[in-house]
């Protein structure tokens, strides 16, 4: 869903001005719209466009109930109360609160959500994209990102790791596109970086992230930009490509972690991380 916006004309201005006005403005839609590649099928979407205060469609969904800190120390207790995740004004809503939380798995001095397409939805192969708005502060943990299917029976990381985007709060300028597999994960990954132009923030606006997978090959975009392409034909010797089977989409809000430290006085909650929608295409010749 683009922002509304609203545009204030001064009447000298001329047929012309007006007629640039509006072709940029045309533009920048285009751009935020991130129109499908070329030669892309849609096969799988969310739009987030249930009434407001309505669980994410559960037949696409797997709404989280966990505290167990995922093995990354993280601090949050990922909850499917409306507090934490929810549909509203055609986003999907993921709040960070700073609250004593107790439940199956203990008490955590956080709450956040976490949405899971397993079991409901897997692919293999195509482009995975996403418009996102993320949360910001130190310790603040936004990802969009992908799990190998057959996690719970061959485990992390030989089920391999897509890590779409992932922004750490003490970096506004930057997120991350990453795979983990045996040999290259944790902090080790496949990784590459890009950032936004002029240190503007990413929790300022929407902004697209995607990853044309295609077999032996992934290529990372903000915004329809190119920032980085990882190829099984330059692992190290002896590493194995691990994302040549069925994966499925995750987003969550973590808070805490190994990697983003913990959240400290600059921090501010809630915090909020927003998903226009998801689209997954399959992908047609190579260009």
């Amino acid at each position: 869903m683009l922002p509304s916006s609203r545009t204030h004309l001064c009447p000298a201005l001329t047929t012309a001005a007006l007629l640039l006005v509006a072709a940029a403005s045309m533009a920048a839609q285009a751009t935020a719209q991130n129109i499908s590649p070329p030669q892309a099928t849609l096969v799988w979407a969310d739009e987030f466009n249930g009434p407001d205060g309505s669980v994410p469609d559960l037949d696409k969904w797997i709404v989280l109930d966990n505290g167990s800190g995922y093995g990354n120390n993280e601090l949050e207790y990922y909850t499917p109360r409306s507090s934490n995740v929810r549909v509203e004004q055609g986003n999907l809503v993921l709040t960070a609160i700073k609250e004593s939380y107790t439940g199956k798995d203990g008490t955590r001095a956080y709450t956040s959500g976490r949405i899971e397409s397993h079991k409901k939805f897997e692919l293999q192969y195509g482009r995975v994209e996403a418009r996102i708005k993320i949360a910001k502060g130190q310790g603040i943990w936004p990802a969009f990102w992908m799990l190998g299917s057959d996690y719970l029976t061959n485990g992390w990381p030989n089920c391999g790791e897509i890590d779409i985007m992932e922004n750490i709060g003490s970096e506004p300028d930057k997120v991350h596109g990453s795979l983990h597999g045996p040999g290259y994960s944790g902090g080790a990954p496949l990784s590459g970086v890009y950032t936004l132009p002029n240190h503007a923030r990413f929790s300022d606006d929407f902004h697209v992230f995607a990853v044309d997978w295609k077999p032996g090959e992934m290529r990372f975009y903000v915004d329809g930009k190119l920032f980085e392409t990882q190829k099984a034909s330059d692992l190290p010797e002896g590493k194995r490509w691990v994302f040549d089977h069925p994966f499925y989409v995750i987003f969550d809000l973590a808070v805490g972690g190994y990697w983003p430290g913990v959240p400290d006085a600059t921090t501010t909650f809630p915090q909020t991380m927003l998903v226009d929608y998801v689209r997954v295409y399959k992908l047609g010749s190579p260009q």
